[in-house]
């Protein structure tokens, strides 16, 4: 996994790296596949127990997660802190759980958004279908947590008689899946998105993509000295093909 990863910024306490699509950041506890983890040990062995302890699973499987302060699911790409030092660590997890950072995602979704802008203040709960969540309130069971999301379009364009834009999302909140969520919500699910886009998920309309079409494309935080840092993943191929 070496030579896939490459490193957008660096200090004493942090590296900040372009996460490739198709990599979990930490184990699962349920299957044997490389991780980001396993590639910061490697890189950063001095940093092995930077952070959270472990988790013990029921299955008796122990989950590390040594410099972790925020997660990108599997197939999303782009912008990732990792912790080198207890004080990173501290300093950023901070500044994530208060939501001083922020974080712009740009994603291609399926047919033509009539606004430019959207603000989306939808909740977000378990949804009662297994395995995701909904900002759809009667889709909703049991409690649910305050979510909040700017969406700004950049392009609308067709391809072979589809509609689709071409978006930059800004989460102020750090909900599970909140992105891809609040885009279903406004019915313009992410291209290729397994969980979200239901029967729009074929690969005739997926421009080529074979994983979610999101990508964290910036992050802006400051560093443990209080300087604004502010870090850039570039587009992945799939989207400067249609970009």
């Amino acid at each position: 996994m070496k030579n896939d990863i490459t490193i957008l910024h660096e200090d004493e306490h942090i590296v900040v790296i372009d996460k490739p699509a198709g990599i979990i950041v930490h184990s699962d506890g349920k299957r044997e596949e490389p991780t980001i983890v396993d590639w910061f040990v490697e890189q950063y062995p001095d940093s092995a127990d930077v952070g959270e302890e472990p988790i013990e699973t029921d299955s008796g499987a122990t989950i590390r997660r040594p410099g972790i302060v925020h997660r990108l699911d599997r197939d999303t790409s782009g912008v990732l802190v990792l912790c080198k030092t207890d004080a990173g660590h501290t300093h950023m997890k901070s500044q994530f759980q208060n939501h001083t950072t922020e974080k712009t995602y740009t994603a291609v979704v399926y047919e033509d958004m009539k606004k430019d802008e959207y603000i989306v203040d939808a909740a977000i709960g378990r949804a009662k279908t297994f395995g995701r969540w909904t900002a759809i309130p009667k889709a909703i069971r049991g409690r649910t947590r305050d979510a909040y999301t700017t969406i700004t379009v950049v392009k609308r364009f067709e391809n072979k008689g589809h509609l689709y834009t071409l978006i930059n999302a800004v989460p102020k909140t750090g909900r599970t899946h909140q992105i891809r969520v609040h885009l279903q919500y406004l019915n313009h699910p992410i291209i290729a998105d397994p969980l979200y886009a239901g029967k729009r998920n074929d690969t005739k309309y997926n421009l080529g993509f074979e994983r979610q079409a999101l990508h964290a494309q910036q992050l802006v935080f400051k560093d443990i000295n209080g300087q604004e840092i502010t870090v850039s993943a570039p587009l992945p191929r799939e989207f400067t093909n249609i970009a």
